[in-house]
């Protein structure tokens, strides 16, 4: 039987959505063991001078707690 536990994690990137993505698997990777999959909520963009700044998304992140 696997255990699972979900956080919402931000990420952001100045090169792609794909980029923020995996910043966000790299840092919650740090603290976070097992990570089995990661849900992208919602993406956003900031602009400046007409064009795209940063690209952000807000995920949540599915881990295993207990593992049989």
């Amino acid at each position: 039987m696997s255990v699972l536990k979900v956080i919402e994690i931000l990420g952001n990137s100045t090169v792609s959505f794909e980029d923020a993505v995996q910043n966000v698997i790299n840092d919650t990777a740090k603290s976070v063991k097992n990570i089995k999959s990661v849900y992208l909520k919602d993406m956003q963009v900031t602009v400046q001078n007409n064009k795209i700044k940063e690209y952000r998304v807000n995920t949540k992140v599915t881990f295993g707690v207990i593992d049989d």
